[in-house]
């Protein structure tokens, strides 16, 4: 694990955070950077192997951790999981929500098998994951929550309507959501990524086929599509640092918001 400057990140210490997708991309770099400032990190996702190779970081980094296969469509699953966690490591006060599934298609052409995947895991997860563990939060009065959500929720975009449709959604949620929970102590912020170079963007690449890479960066065209102003696919790293701030005591007065992490990709 690299070595990161605590400046800035004021509250992260000590505390204990769930993240969720954390077995990969955005959810694995944003638990390893919840280490690195001295967070205790529960690390949940659906596939078992991925999730324990980074748990296996963690420990190797001394990081207090544990590693759970939850799927977040369960509630019956959720509130376990968030049992255990607060007997293991103790009471949360951060949450991250990143598990998400990316199913591509044209709407009219679109399964309702791709459109139930995608809400159950991007809206549903979140509220069901959210009502429990920052319900938890509200009770003690302190907590603070950031959903990873999507540019494309707040930009169309071609052959991507049940995925933009649900990251609109889970971003909403969570601004309801911390409009009911500011005045018991909880934050609610959103950060929403462009292309990040995670295994979910190389998936849709090597679908797409030739030239994918450059439409990514250039824009294209025939997809009413601009490209990045910034002429790069950000990291899950440069995701993950703007997560840790508003989880952290220099966001202490922010809430409600959503921030774009997208190299300029939505122009605003």
């Amino acid at each position: 694990m690299s070595t990161v400057s605590s400046t800035g990140t004021e509250g992260i210490s000590g505390r204990v955070a769930v993240v969720t997708g954390a077995g990969q991309g955005i959810g694995a770099a944003v638990a390893r950077l919840l280490g690195v400032h001295g967070a205790q990190v529960a690390l949940w996702d659906a596939a078992p192997e991925p999730v324990t190779g980074v748990a296996a970081e963690l420990d190797a980094a001394g990081v207090k951790n544990t590693a759970m296969c939850v799927d977040v469509r369960d509630s019956a699953a959720v509130e376990e999981a968030a049992e255990r966690v607060e007997r293991e490591l103790g009471p949360v006060e951060l949450l991250v929500n990143v598990a998400g599934v990316l199913r591509t298609g044209a709407v009219l052409d679109l399964a309702d098998e791709a459109w139930d995947e995608v809400f159950g895991v991007n809206v549903r997860g979140v509220f069901a994951v959210s009502r429990s563990v920052a319900g938890r939060m509200a009770g003690r009065g302190r907590g603070a929550v950031v959903t990873v959500a999507s540019n494309a929720g707040g930009v169309p975009r071609v052959g991507m309507g049940a995925y933009a449709a649900s990251k609109a959604a889970s971003s909403m949620l969570t601004k309801c959501l911390g409009l009911e929970l500011a005045g018991r102590g909880v934050r609610c912020n959103v950060v929403s990524p462009g292309s990040t170079d995670t295994p979910m963007l190389r998936d849709m690449w090597d679908a797409a086929g030739d030239g994918a890479t450059d439409a990514t960066v250039n824009g294209s065209l025939e997809a009413f599509r601009v490209g990045i102003p910034l002429g790069r696919v950000g990291t899950a790293e440069q995701v993950a640092q703007a997560v840790l701030f508003l989880l952290s005591d220099q966001a202490s007065h922010i809430t409600l918001q959503d921030l774009y992490v997208d190299g300029g990709a939505a122009l605003g």
